[in-house]
């Protein structure tokens, strides 16, 4: 006999009902008691793996039987992304409203990959992106679509770009022999790394250009690369700029390096995917200089605008040379509206696509943009008051300039003249529980990142964090 959750029929959206509304109830409890579970997980390896069966049961178990499973085995597994103590890595943050729009996308399970196979997605992705683009003041004739995340806009972006340079010869007859060079900063994310990899250039000629104390890429040394590559016999093809890196959120001078794009005819993809957001912010207008002069642009809502995960939105200056280089048009996916609107499946890798926009604009309306904003800027006030913290503690020092909301600091070089107990500082502050930070050594130097930047991190939270800190350098540093 079938279970009852298979059919629709008035028993099995009953039975749906109470299982969703069970499960909304568990959402509602799990943000009510985050704060008492560890920010990062403690298990060890295999733990988790060890405590599921070697086969998958044949027969539905009971509702208390999995949210058992839920709540015992898989709960202690997980880190809490959304604790307010969690500073690691990148805010990934999200909020109510976005949450309701997963279930409602997951609930309609629609197939997006075309305007035809669902009109209203197409449209509201397209609606959603404009409104974007001009809440972040980036240039009025950018059009763009939801990717999944960044490393995929990125890889898209190096294969426009491919196809642009070479006439888009390389997708019909491949490589031939011709050195194609890629320019980005050693700080530039790993994405692109492994996307000049996918996209068939060679890791060997991705150029690393050399940076300034604040970590940015030195546009002089960009033009220099990119003359000896031309004496070379090489064909500069592409420059990644990050807005924002990962390690220090260090920002690239866009307006010099567009300039150096358009003066030597190459691409010029910008990765905000972090620092992004900060566009819409008017005190940091200024991060939009030279972006008329790029060609692609990348910003991630699921970091720092309070979408869930995952929605990227990728933007190019020139929709024609993306779609030429993505579309495909086997018989049976062409439309009789292909010539009227957008068919997302040609802005990106995949064919299939989920209804991203809805949780955009679903968070969009609720929210509103003003209070995203007073978001925004409230981590940024929480960096400050971390960053005068660290500044005041005769045991600590920056490690590098404050960026927006991300803190690099460490144990003074002359307590810690080979980074190790700053990298036990961060160990000890990640196994207490009660916070995340991420370890990172960046030019030889060991650090800790403090990322203030979720969505219900507030002042107290920063409070007791520094409490910890300071119990743990007594611990940490010798007398």
């Amino acid at each position: 006999m079938d279970p009852v959750l298979f059919h629709n029929n008035e028993e099995g959206r009953q039975a749906f009902v109470d299982l969703a509304s069970r499960a909304v109830l568990w959402i509602r409890d799990y943000y009510r008691n985050i704060e008492n579970y560890p920010v990062r997980s403690q298990v060890l390896p295999g733990d988790i793996y060890k405590q599921f069966p070697d086969q998958f049961p044949s027969l539905p178990v009971t509702d208390d039987e999995v949210f058992r499973i839920l709540q015992e085995v898989i709960m202690p597994g997980m880190t809490h992304w959304q604790h307010p103590g969690f500073y690691a890595f990148f805010p990934g943050n999200t909020s109510f409203p976005s949450i309701v729009a997963e279930m409602i996308t997951a609930g309609m399970s629609a197939q997006c990959m075309l305007w035809e196979s669902s009109p209203a997605a197409a449209e509201l992705e397209q609606r959603c992106m404009e409104w974007c683009r001009d809440l972040l003041g980036l240039p009025s004739g950018w059009q763009g679509a939801i990717q999944d995340t960044a490393s995929s806009a990125t890889l898209t972006a190096l294969l426009t770009a491919r196809e642009w340079k070479s006439g888009f010869r390389i997708s019909k007859l491949g490589f031939d022999g011709t050195i194609y060079r890629i320019y980005a900063s050693a700080q530039a994310h790993s994405s692109v790394e492994k996307a000049v990899r996918l996209a068939g250039f060679g890791t060997d000629h991705l150029v690393h250009i050399a940076v300034d104390e604040h970590l940015a890429m030195i546009p002089a040394q960009l033009e220099a690369a990119i003359m000896r590559d031309l004496q070379a016999g090489f064909v500069p093809t592409c420059v990644i700029s990050t807005l924002g890196t990962t390690g220090t959120g260090a920002i690239d001078p866009i307006h010099a390096i567009s300039s150096i794009t358009n003066q030597y005819g190459l691409w010029h993809h910008v990765d905000a995917a972090y620092a992004g957001s900060a566009l819409m912010l008017e005190e940091y207008a200024h991060l939009r200089a030279g972006l008329e002069g790029a060609d692609s642009y990348v910003f991630n809502p699921h970091k720092w605008m309070f979408v869930q995960f995952d929605c990227s939105a990728y933007y190019v200056r020139d929709p024609e040379l993306l779609v030429r280089t993505m579309s495909i048009n086997p018989s049976y996916l062409i439309t009789s509206q292909g010539d009227q609107v957008n068919d997302y499946r040609d802005w990106g890798i995949p064919l299939g696509r989920r209804f991203r926009a809805l949780k955009l604009w679903m968070t969009l309306q609720l929210l509103g943009t003003d209070a995203i904003k007073s978001k925004l800027r409230h981590h940024i006030s929480l960096a400050e008051k971390i960053e005068a913290l660290v500044m005041h503690d005769v045991r600590l020092e920056l490690s590098y300039q404050r960026s927006l909301n991300i803190v690099s600091f460490r144990i003074k070089t002359q307590l810690d003249p080979d980074g190790k107990l700053t990298k036990k500082l961060s160990q000890e502050i990640n196994n207490s529980g009660k916070a995340y930070m991420t370890h990172a050594v960046i030019e030889g130097r060991s650090l800790i990142r403090w990322v203030p930047g979720q969505t219900y991190t507030e002042e107290v939270h920063i409070e007791n964090t520094w409490r910890l800190i300071q119990s743990l350098l007594e611990k940490i540093i010798p007398e």
